[in-house]
């Protein structure tokens, strides 16, 4: 009996067998990076919305008339608390990667100490209430660019905000 014909048809099957075997392999690979990259821009987009308009809604609380200082600090910890930013800020922390991490955490933070602010009583657009938004400006700033990197975009030429001066608020 001819063995060669039967050994060079198991060979041929074995090799075709391998040869899908590591092509399903890597497109499987291939699709799971792009579904997590599809995942972080989710998680980002919903962190950098959450973040803009927590902004927007206590600069609007703090220049908002409140019958007492009580009820702006009342009006002003609700915002922060129904904002869902704690829900996107663990989103990022099981998520991300430690460096981008490490910046939503420092947005985070300027956001509270903005917050904090007005509870203590800063008027809009004082020197304090400046420099705690430009702190967060540059902070989001940092996050995006990381954000951006981490996602494999190239960098922006221009800030997201203009820093702001006597001229703008």
């Amino acid at each position: 009996m001819d063995w060669l014909p039967l050994l060079s048809t198991l060979a041929g099957a074995a090799i075709g067998i391998v040869a899908t075997l590591i092509a399903d392999r890597n497109r499987w690979k291939h699709e799971d990076v792009k579904e997590a990259r599809r995942l972080r821009l989710d998680i980002y987009t919903q962190y950098t919305t959450t973040v803009k308009v927590l902004g927007e809604t206590l600069r609007a609380l703090a220049e908002r008339e409140h019958p007492s200082d009580d009820e702006r600090a009342l009006a002003l910890r609700q915002a922060f608390r129904d904002s869902d930013i704690a829900i996107a800020s663990e989103q990022m922390w099981l998520i991300a990667p430690q460096p981008v991490v490490k910046a939503s955490n420092s947005v985070f933070h300027c956001l509270r100490r903005i917050c904090d602010g007005y509870i203590d009583g800063s008027a809009v657009s004082s020197p304090e209430d400046r420099a705690r938004w430009e702190a967060r400006g540059k902070a989001a700033a940092k996050m995006r660019k990381l954000m951006r990197e981490d996602l494999g975009f190239g960098p922006l030429t221009e800030r997201h905000s203009p820093p702001l001066n006597d001229d703008n608020s």
